[in-house]
């Protein structure tokens, strides 16, 4: 695993489930995505092997994430996160922690 992650892998769940991400870039973007396993999906993005998008933009921070009943409730969201503007994207993540 890279040094350069800023999120350690013992903070991902181990679980399997549905989960939409938000992914911090080494040039401050962020990328949203879906995945079944999270600590896998980003591990991968880690090591250049996910998304085109965060290949070159690596080291990667795990911005956000959230957890789904079902693969069609966490594609929903996932398009409803890609909708929102950035600075509403960032506020994700101080509602997350003030719960």
């Amino acid at each position: 695993m890279p040094e350069l992650l800023r999120n350690p892998l013992a903070e991902i769940p181990y679980t399997k489930g549905f989960y939409v991400y938000i992914l911090r870039c080494q040039d401050d973007s962020l990328y949203t995505g879906w995945t079944t396993h999270l600590r896998h999906r980003f591990h991968q993005h880690a090591i250049g092997k996910g998304a085109r998008y965060t290949r070159g933009r690596r080291p990667l921070e795990l911005y956000y994430f959230e957890s789904h009943a079902d693969k069609q409730a966490a594609m929903r969201r996932e398009y409803q996160i890609k909708q929102l503007s950035r600075s509403e994207k960032l506020k994700l993540k101080y509602r997350s922690e003030d719960v």
